[in-house]
């Protein structure tokens, strides 16, 4: 028992001492793995576009837009800052925005000789996630500002009277700011704002008055502020 009790002890001595060294080892405070959870707002702009409808009778050109779908949003972050020097850090995060926006209508015309057609729908964008590197300037031990720079997906979810629900997959480049302040040892606060756009998507829908052929991109914005531990 007493040769048992000896080797714990040495065995938390060690990792007290590894824990320390580690810690001592760091380039700056906030170098080493963090998470966190925010809540915001978001508004998601689809651009217009224009395309074809194939019908039996000819083709005719089409033009579709939609709404602003604007609202709450939440999201996850887990992330690594890397050390470069007592001031700067490089940033590796993944997030999630779990969910979907909110839903807003859309509107497709369809022009031919007799006349012009138009079909309302909905869309909304649905599990947006993103990657991007981070690099931070360390203001000191208990602040940190950050610009982000990386890549966004997620998948736009649109239906209409003429066709059910299609599951689009958007992505494009993202960015954004932010700002960290510790308010305890390991706790801290963050405000950000980013900003995405999708690129151009072809989209193909067949529909029983005919096959529309059209493109779907948009752009995302989002305020977040939340709370996330630095361990």
């Amino acid at each position: 028992m007493k040769n048992i009790k000896l080797a714990m002890l040495t065995s938390t001595l060690i990792g007290l001492s590894c824990s320390s060294a580690f810690a001592q080892s760091k380039t700056n405070a906030w170098e080493g793995a963090y998470g966190q959870i925010g809540i915001g707002y978001e508004i998601y702009s689809p651009s217009s576009a224009t395309g074809t409808v194939i019908t039996p009778y000819g083709t005719f050109p089409n033009t579709s837009s939609g709404q602003n779908a604007d609202g709450l949003t939440g999201k996850f972050s887990l992330g690594y800052n890397f050390g470069i020097n007592n001031s700067y850090v490089l940033g590796l995060e993944a997030s999630m925005y779990p969910g979907h926006s909110q839903t807003a209508s859309t509107s497709s015309t369809t022009t031919t000789p007799l006349g012009s057609t138009t079909v309302n729908g909905t869309y909304r964008a649905a599990n947006v996630w993103v990657v991007a590197f981070i690099p931070g300037f360390v203001i000191d031990k208990d602040r940190l500002a950050y610009l982000k720079l990386g890549y966004s997906g997620g998948t736009i979810e649109s239906s209409s009277a003429i066709f059910s629900q299609q599951n689009i997959s958007v992505g494009g480049f993202a960015t954004g700011l932010g700002y960290k302040q510790m308010f305890s040892d390991s706790f801290y606060g963050f405000g950000e704002v980013n900003y995405a756009a999708f690129s151009p998507k072809s989209v193909t829908i067949a529909t029983d008055a005919g096959t529309i052929n059209s493109t779907t991109k948009g752009t995302g914005t989002d305020f977040i502020v939340g709370v996330g531990y630095r361990f």
